[in-house]
């Protein structure tokens, strides 16, 4: 389990859906709660979660850029992350693997 490792990845809604505005405000609003109750019990060393969009409709942070965060989810270390979604044909293979590796390496996953 990837948690075992300290390190969170999440989505804020687990409901397939084709495109991210199929996710009303609400849905991601109550996910994103629903994400800072894990967090703060499960004290992981570094959170990533995955849709820009997702992430500043959920959190109320419109601003919010992909990568590290300045304001953590329950005082972690968070980064947003790309969705990995064909949807998003300006992301590569190689883009995707940078991305992700950053919160791994804070988690202490890659050296």
């Amino acid at each position: 389990m990837i948690l075992d490792a300290g390190i969170g990845v999440s989505n804020l809604v687990s409901r397939a859906t084709a495109r991210a505005d199929e996710l009303s405000r609400e849905e991601l609003r109550a996910g994103a709660a629903a994400l800072g109750e894990r967090v703060a019990r499960w004290q992981p060393r570094a959170i990533a979660v995955v849709g820009l969009t997702a992430y500043r409709d959920g959190f109320h942070r419109p601003k919010a850029v992909a990568g590290r965060q300045d304001e953590g989810i329950a005082g972690l270390a968070t980064w947003v992350l790309p969705n990995p979604s064909g949807l998003n044909a300006h992301d590569t293979v190689a883009t995707l693997a940078r991305a992700y590796a950053e919160p791994a390496r804070a988690a202490g996953v890659l050296g």
